[in-house]
């Protein structure tokens, strides 16, 4: 079965939650993100999502807007060797799209929907000829 550690990324975008809402939407259209994890230090307070902006939006977002407003505060999260089927257990009970992975209490990686269909594409690809 495979893990999430072979499967997350590792290439992260943290943010604060005193940082503005649009400044962060910049950053995560230029790196093609759908999603960024809220740090307070070290320690993973929220995650804040393409679905939290949309809300922000919705609500009549202001220029000043703070991520720790809008995020999705505490965050399901994962650890390295748990297997990919539990993420995506979670993941589709849970209603959401990306996945924090923590080992030891420090974020190490996230894990989205679109990694674990790869590793589903890679699982249904035939073997050899």
């Amino acid at each position: 079965m495979p893990v999430v550690r072979v499967h997350m990324s590792r290439n992260l975008l943290s943010v604060e939650p005193g940082e503005k809402i649009t400044e962060v939407a910049e950053r995560m259209v230029q790196r093609n993100l759908g999603a960024v994890l809220v740090l307070d230090g070290a320690r993973l307070v929220g995650i804040m999502t393409e679905r939290d902006i949309m809300r922000a939006v919705a609500r009549g977002l202001h220029a000043d807007a703070l991520v720790g407003d809008y995020m999705t505060s505490n965050p399901e999260t994962i650890e390295p060797d748990d297997t990919t089927q539990h993420a995506a257990v979670l993941m589709i009970h849970g209603g959401f799209r990306h996945l924090p992975v923590i080992e030891r209490g420090e974020v190490v990686g996230i894990l989205s929907i679109r990694d674990l269909m790869r590793v589903t594409l890679e699982d249904s690809a035939p073997r050899g000829v």
